[in-house]
């Protein structure tokens, strides 16, 4: 990456945190008119709460959160990656690999929520994420 030019690696960490502004509103639009129509107490306690919201709109929100947990480690890797300058074809290929597994990942887990695809898409792009922070780890150490 030369000095001024920005780093091919950025738009997929851009990408992925559109997607979660995404998840963010898909989870109000299902999740407000849910709670609107219950009789909610000040005091529900978040198990009290997902025992009174149908599944389909839990979903939601558990992959909005999913979205805070392992892609906060895929934001550092590409930043640690950009600053290096090692944004080649192969560490944006990655990049851009990740964002697409989690998106579907997100896809999956909120709509028919299958267990094995979900697993299966949370290891691959675990794997994606470990070679690149191998790369990354490459290059620091």
């Amino acid at each position: 990456m030369s000095t001024g030019q920005v780093s091919a690696l950025l738009a997929p960490v851009v990408a992925l945190n559109i997607w979660t502004f995404v998840m963010e509103g898909w989870m109000y639009k299902t999740r407000i008119p849910v709670y609107t129509k219950m009789n909610l107490r000040n005091t529900s306690t978040k198990r009290e709460l997902d025992a009174m919201t149908p599944a389909n709109v839990r979903w939601k929100a558990d992959n909005y959160n999913h979205l805070m947990e392992q892609p906060t480690q895929f934001y550092a890797i590409a930043l640690v990656l950009a600053l290096a300058g090692k944004d080649d074809k192969i560490d944006i290929m990655l990049s851009w690999s990740y964002v697409a597994v989690r998106v579907v990942h997100s896809l999956v887990h909120s709509t028919n929520n299958h267990i094995m695809t979900r697993f299966s898409l949370f290891v691959t792009s675990s794997a994606i994420l470990a070679v690149m922070t191998g790369r990354a780890a490459l290059l620091v150490f």
